[in-house]
């Protein structure tokens, strides 16, 4: 009886869960997201929008293939406070999705590809950033430190231009790649991210290798679209053309967050 008392609330809880999850969204709402179209692979993996991003999913791999969105200057500073409500995206199969306790033990961070902080300017479009569907397993090094200053440095961008930027990550794996947890969850050798300013339309492209030993200035790891498109076997729609490294802004840091800091302080 006790063990069974214990299933009952296992079950429960993960019933609880599913139903605490906003459906997907149909991938025709999406469409404001990706204002040059999706990004398309050979494997044409499901699709999934949500509120405020747009991703393919590998069932296999159990990690996206790419996610996508655009940031407007308005929803550049986000005041939703940062809760760590990683989940099981409950709209997959079991089979198909990944799980936190995968990542439970074995170094690797469970790294946003639609970062939380671009989606701060409502909670409940973080809490969407946080479904497993949207992540991947990174280096600490990785994770909190060069991909966390491109994340920084794409929301300057955007709030000190004043323009919106259209922004495509994703991870670059092979049937070879390492896989961690019970789900066999795939770890991407490298990462990548292709920033686009949707008025002057230049893109800005970078793969990060998913290593311990990595230099925190991502500009070291500038490279073109195409270069993408050929490591990551993804078609990227983009207005610039796309064998070509254009000089990035820098970007004004200490502005936004003083900023961010008197605004949500108010």
């Amino acid at each position: 009886m006790r063990y069974l008392v214990l299933f009952l609330l296992l079950i429960g809880v993960q019933v609880a869960h599913a139903a605490d999850q906003t459906p997907p969204k149909p991938v025709a709402t999406c469409a404001a997201q990706v204002p040059y179209g999706a990004p398309s692979t050979a494997a044409n993996h499901p699709v999934i929008c949500r509120t405020a991003y747009i991703l393919e999913h590998d069932p296999v791999a159990k990690i996206p293939n790419w996610v996508a969105w655009t940031l407007t200057p308005e929803h550049a500073i986000g005041c939703a406070e940062r809760v760590d409500a990683f989940q099981a995206d409950q709209s997959l199969p079991a089979a198909q999705r990944a799980d936190p306790k995968d990542y439970a033990g074995t170094g690797y961070d469970q790294g946003h590809l639609a970062n939380n902080a671009d989606m701060s300017w409502d909670a409940a479009v973080a809490k969407e950033s946080f479904l497993m569907s949207n992540m991947s397993p990174q280096l600490p090094a990785v994770n909190r430190g060069t991909w966390k200053n491109l994340e920084s440095a794409e929301r300057a961008w955007v709030y000190q231009t004043k323009h919106a930027h259209t922004i495509y990550a994703g991870n670059i794996y092979s049937s070879s790649s390492k896989t961690i947890g019970a789900d066999k969850v795939v770890v991407p050798d490298f990462l990548y991210k292709i920033v686009i300013d949707d008025v002057t339309k230049k893109s800005f492209a970078y793969i990060m290798p998913n290593q311990t030993t990595i230099d925190a200035d991502f500009n070291k790891y500038q490279v073109t679209v195409a270069d993408i498109e050929k490591a990551a076997a993804t078609t990227f729609p983009v207005p610039d053309t796309k064998n070509v490294k254009n000089v990035p802004p820098v970007a004004d840091l200490k502005k936004i967050a003083d900023d961010k800091k008197a605004q949500c302080k108010s």
